[in-house]
């Protein structure tokens, strides 16, 4: 009598992963596309008497983008927790992949003039917006379906997915800028991975139609529990949690785009190896990021929350700089450095993931998660790789990007030992802020 009904929860658990899988694929294939074809966006959008003022100009195109992300943050954290969790992931794939298939047919500035990166910049803004949301209500999604004891692990879907997106605009950057010519991947070959989204992107939005809304925000629905207004409720009642999961997040947003967008440019640009060598070793790197996540996302469903993230904080204080030097050597240095960061940036991310979601009570989660995620990523995720390109450039030092990632990870290392509170065991469909075993603190007034 319960084997069908254990079947069909299973199947539904399966649907909701590869439903959010694929809809966060696309939500970051566009920074990977950016990130892989940085230096020739470069050239087509920005006068090119200034090579290094064009790249960082690109980069404060890219941070730009990020602006728009608290926005983003706080419309679809409320929508989530208002309206539903699958409407608005189905909201974010559509403006996501929609931008990002109108990069493909931006015209350059040698065609309109300034207007070109104006235009860059306000169709990042777009993706900026939609990015607001997508992963911390990802992360909600799969979460509020995982069964107890195993939440990293189906958590880990989001990450993952990430790490594959990567791969694949790295991948497909390395096969265009090995298969065309200069000056075909210049004037066209550039559009295609931008031209992608819209596929992928109506591929998600179908696959996430599909799927009702989770069990927690249903049985909100049927208490009529939902939050008026939960932004505001969640800054003032989860306001140390939000700053919480800002302080360690910081460390995982400045190595990810360190690792993932700035890393292709820095090895062509500051280190002098061929841009398709740079890409192959950015495929490489993400590759041994995705197929550490699960692993670490187990480790961290048996050990808990906080001993992974005080593992992943310590080893960005110590690996970096070796990581970067190992870099300067030889391509072999290059490919074992970078995938170094990668598996730290993994053991981080897959406890990260389930953490965000568990800190908060259900009502809020959407817009808590939010606020405190996506501060970190639009103040140190999108500013890294315009840091780390200032920095070599001020100081002289290739090392100077590692120092700097040392640096934020002595503060992320602190924040957890310190401020967090273990997650792992707290029910996802409490309706107070925490739960210990001496009591709980209500959420409403």
């Amino acid at each position: 009598m319960t084997i069908a009904p254990a079947a069909d929860a299973r199947a539904i658990r399966r649907t909701v992963i590869l439903s959010s899988a694929i809809g966060n694929f696309v939500e970051w294939f566009d920074s990977a596309a950016y990130a892989v074809m940085s230096a020739t966006i470069a050239g087509r959008f920005f006068p090119t008497y200034d090579r290094t003022a064009a790249l960082l100009a690109t980069w404060a195109i890219f941070a730009g983008g990020f602006i728009a992300r608290p926005l983003g943050a706080a419309f679809f954290g409320r929508y989530g927790d208002r309206i539903g969790r699958n409407r608005m992931l189905a909201l974010t794939v559509l403006a996501m992949s929609g931008a990002t298939f109108l990069v493909g047919l931006l015209p350059t500035y040698a065609m309109i003039g300034v207007a070109a990166p104006i235009l860059l910049f306000l169709l990042r803004c777009v993706q900026g917006f939609s990015t607001g949301g997508e992963y911390t209500g990802a992360s909600a999604f799969i979460m509020e379906y995982a069964p107890d004891g195993r939440r990293a692990r189906f958590a880990s879907a989001v990450p993952v997915t990430v790490g594959l997106a990567s791969v694949a605009g790295s991948g497909l950057g390395f096969l265009l800028t090995s298969a065309l010519s200069t000056s075909a991947l210049q004037s066209w070959g550039w559009r295609i991975p931008f031209l992608l989204a819209a596929p992928l992107g109506l591929i998600g939005l179908y696959l996430r139609s599909r799927v009702e809304d989770t069990p927690v925000f249903r049985a909100l629905e049927r208490r009529d529990d939902i939050a008026r207004t939960p932004l505001r409720d969640a800054v003032r009642r989860c306001g140390r949690q939000i700053a919480t999961l800002f302080g360690y997040s910081i460390t995982n947003a400045i190595g990810y785009y360190l690792m993932s967008s700035y890393m292709i440019a820095y090895m062509s640009e500051e280190l002098g190896y061929a841009k398709s060598e740079a890409q192959l070793t950015n495929v490489i790197s993400m590759l041994a990021y995705s197929i550490a996540c699960p692993f670490a996302a187990a480790a961290s469903d048996r050990f808990g929350r906080k001993p992974m993230l005080l593992i992943a904080c310590a080893g960005f204080v110590v690996a970096p700089l070796p990581a970067f030097a190992l870099m300067r050597a030889d391509l072999t240095g290059a490919i074992v450095g970078t995938s170094l960061l990668a598996v730290l940036v993994a053991v981080i991310g897959s406890s990260n993931v389930p953490a965000l979601v568990e800190m908060f009570p259900a009502r809020l989660r959407a817009s808590g998660s939010a606020i405190g995620y996506t501060a970190a990523y639009v103040l140190c995720g999108g500013t890294a790789p315009f840091v780390a390109t200032g920095l070599v450039s001020a100081t002289g030092s290739s090392l100077a990007p590692g120092v700097y990632l040392m640096s934020i990870a002595v503060v992320s290392t602190l924040v957890v030992l310190l401020a967090f509170r273990e997650t792992r065991d707290l029910s996802l469909g409490r309706d107070t802020v925490r739960e210990t075993p001496s009591g709980t603190e209500p959420v409403s007034a």
